[in-house]
């Protein structure tokens, strides 16, 4: 459990309060060793509050139990996310470990943190063109590429190996968006599989897509498409309502996602979504709480941990590249293997005999 700031007397805490209650902070310090800032873009999206943030918090309590964690949550919202990082500077982050909401304008908030000589590691999303310290993520151009490998295989399960398929892909913003759909479109293009629709959506925001869904299904009509690319689970899921809404049935077109969320895994094990792409959240969020330590103590990060150097536009930011995989019903067990996923969430109601034949 995080705890709460300590005052610093009279119309100065007061001062400070009102900044924190308008960066959004989601609590924060008193441990009589370096602060650390959290900074996560979102919560719609299930992982960041119920793995990122737990399993990092807990990383960094395990190898420096004074060190006190400021956490913030920007609500999709970049401008938060700037003030949010004023408000770790005034505070007195010694580093910050920053999941941008926009990749591009985040540089600001760098450019500030070194102007303190504050280190950034830019955690699962690439902050381009500026001065961060460490890159911790995943190969996100091979979690589209996974994407388009395992819906190929479904369309050909269906006898449509050519398509054609809706695209829906992620945050334009979100510079993994844009690596994500790198990696898919180069499948697509090498299996021959054409895309019919393609949408960009703001925020990854599921009734977004939901209405894109909508759309494309309006125009190409109920036979105009035979699968769906979706760049995440929550689109995924917004692909499947639309085509329900349409009287499409889901299993007939296979649907793709990322994240291995308990409603996507639960849409797989019941025939509804084809696959998802697993990101072991735990190791990701180690790797940054094992750097941030580090720089917040002024200490070397761990032999090994880097294995990487990846181009953002200004530098080669030295990095911590983990492998995803991808996830149908028959390997669905692993994510519960590796205890990401709980078998009693997922199991419930409807999908209890789903998860006996699948092993879980």
């Amino acid at each position: 459990m995080l705890r709460r700031v300590l005052g610093v007397g009279g119309a100065a805490a007061m001062l400070l309060a009102l900044v924190l209650v308008a960066a959004g902070c989601g609590g924060g310090g008193g441990g009589s060793g370096p602060k650390i800032a959290l900074m996560l873009p979102e919560n719609h999206t299930p992982r960041y509050e119920a793995s990122d943030r737990p399993d990092f918090e807990a990383k960094v309590k395990d190898i420096c139990s004074d060190c006190d964690i400021l956490y913030f949550n920007a609500g999709q919202d970049a401008s938060k996310q700037q003030n949010q990082a004023d408000a770790a500077l005034t505070q007195g982050a010694k580093v910050m470990v920053v999941d941008a909401v926009d990749a591009g304008s985040a540089g600001s908030i760098v450019s500030k943190a070194k102007a303190q000589n504050v280190p950034v590691v830019s955690y699962d999303r690439l902050i381009t063109n500026s001065d961060v310290d460490y890159y911790v993520s995943f190969d996100n151009v091979r979690v589209g590429k996974l994407q388009g490998e395992s819906l190929i295989k479904g369309l050909k399960a269906q006898g449509h190996a050519a398509g054609p398929v809706v695209f829906l892909a992620g945050d334009p913003a979100d510079n993994n968006a844009k690596l994500f759909k790198q990696g898919a479109n180069s499948a697509l293009t090498a299996g021959g599989v054409k895309v019919a629709k393609s949408f960009d959506t703001p925020g990854w925001l599921a009734s977004t897509a939901q209405n894109e869904m909508q759309q494309a299904i309006t125009a190409l009509g109920n036979g105009g498409f035979q699968g769906v690319l979706a760049s995440n689970d929550d689109l995924g899921g917004a692909a499947i309502a639309a085509m329900k809404s349409a009287g499409i049935k889901p299993a007939s077109r296979p649907t793709t996602g990322q994240d291995a969320t308990v409603a996507g895994l639960q849409r797989i094990l019941i025939g509804e979504q084809y696959m998802t792409v697993y990101k072991p959240i735990h190791p990701e969020a180690n790797a940054a709480a094992q750097i941030a330590v580090a720089l917040a103590k002024k200490q070397s990060v761990p032999s090994g941990l880097v294995n990487k150097q990846v181009n953002n536009g200004k530098k080669n930011v030295p990095s911590v590249i983990l492998t995803p995989l991808a996830v149908i019903k028959t390997n669905v067990s692993t994510v519960v293997k590796n205890g990401d996923a709980k078998a009693s969430d997922i199991c419930t109601g409807q999908f209890a005999s789903a998860c006996k034949s699948a092993g879980i």
